[in-house]
């Protein structure tokens, strides 16, 4: 368990001392038309929407970012603050840690002590599959009950444990797994990919489940390979150095993920758009695209582990950022967001 803890800390600390991204964010390849007549007043705009039945302030999650070891705790509390005052989602790393040690709950429970409109739980496909159904469920209810949580996240993430010395490469039995989940816990079931992107014929099996949303997490953010690539470096690991590298950019962009999901399952599911979105105006081109909400956590990695404050103030610039957006394509509200006009690069294109 402490090497569980231990490799928590070094995914956080490689993640704010290196750069960890994709070698290119497909959100540059999405540029948004100007309007000059938007006849719309900035002050009026109206950044609310329901996601899972709740009200947010704004189209934003805090997505999952960590827990599981002493320093997790203040990261999801300053998180926490941030997402109480601007009445946004917020979603927590996976809790399998804490099922296995109890002293590591309140690394996550932390967050209830703030008012937050939408929790996330969250835990990793490549875990509930080595499970049978009544440990799924039973642990798919105590991750639940430790944060209060609206929607359970189950993460995809396959690319990550791929390339982790220590990862889990067990994937049979994942959407049927997900389908029982689906149909008998009772909250809603959200799934995440980490970093690799959703595709079309993948959003097709998961439309024919019970799931409530999909959080399309694609190339162009953080990426795991990356990540494990330093932490191999750390230890002077050239076998597992080169995996990391080879990898770096796995994965279908985030705002081609948007779009093959939104086909596949007609635009019935809610999507979270995860993946390399930095700013407010990365968040308004992936609502234009058709995501019902922007995932955001690299950028906000820092500022959480400094303090409140600082978390706050960088949420407060993304959404500024945001509401500029809109006003300059004319849109009043998300709903007029998404008729906006927008153009797409050739590096983009090539994913068509």
């Amino acid at each position: 368990m402490k090497q569980t803890e231990e490799r928590k800390r070094e995914h956080v600390q490689i993640c704010l001392d290196e750069d960890v991204s994709a070698h290119h964010n497909y959100w540059d390849d999405v540029n948004l038309v100007h309007n000059a007549l938007p006849e719309i007043n900035e002050d009026e705009i109206d950044l609310s929407i329901e996601l899972f039945g709740k009200i947010l302030g704004a189209p934003i999650v805090i997505s999952a970012i960590t827990g599981g070891y002493d320093e997790g705790k203040k990261i999801n509390e300053n998180l926490a603050a941030a997402a109480e005052k601007f009445k946004l989602a917020m979603g927590v790393g996976s809790q399998r840690s804490a099922l296995e040690n109890s002293e590591l709950k309140e690394t996550y429970s932390v967050i209830n002590d703030y008012d937050i409109p939408l929790k996330i739980a969250n835990i990793g496909a490549s875990q509930i599959v080595s499970w049978d159904k009544k440990e799924i469920l039973e642990n798919a209810e105590k991750i639940v009950e430790m944060i209060d949580a609206d929607v359970l996240a189950v993460c995809l993430n396959f690319l990550q444990e791929a390339v982790q010395p220590e990862g889990e490469v067990h994937a049979k039995g994942c959407l049927e797994a997900i389908d029982m989940l689906s149909e008998e816990f009772g909250r809603p079931i959200l799934i995440k990919e980490s970093g690799a992107g959703i595709s079309f014929k993948v959003a097709e099996l998961l439309k024919k489940t019970s799931i409530a949303g999909i959080d399309v997490g694609g190339l162009g953010g953080t990426s795991f390979s990356a990540v494990e690539y330093y932490r191999a470096k750390i230890k002077d690991d050239e076998y597992n150095m080169r995996e990391g590298q080879i990898f770096w950019d796995w994965g279908l962009p985030t705002p081609t993920s948007i779009l093959e999901v939104g086909k596949a399952t007609d635009w019935e599911l809610p999507i979270i758009a995860t993946g390399g979105i930095r700013n407010g105006l990365d968040a308004a081109k992936a609502l234009v695209l058709g995501a019902n909400a922007a995932g955001i956590a690299l950028a906000l990695l820092k500022p959480a582990t400094k303090d409140s404050r600082s978390t706050i103030l960088e949420l407060d610039m993304i959404i500024k950022e945001l509401r500029t957006a809109m006003f300059l394509v004319g849109a009043e509200n998300i709903e007029q967001l998404t008729s906006a006009e927008v153009k797409f690069s050739r590096d983009l294109q090539m994913w068509e």
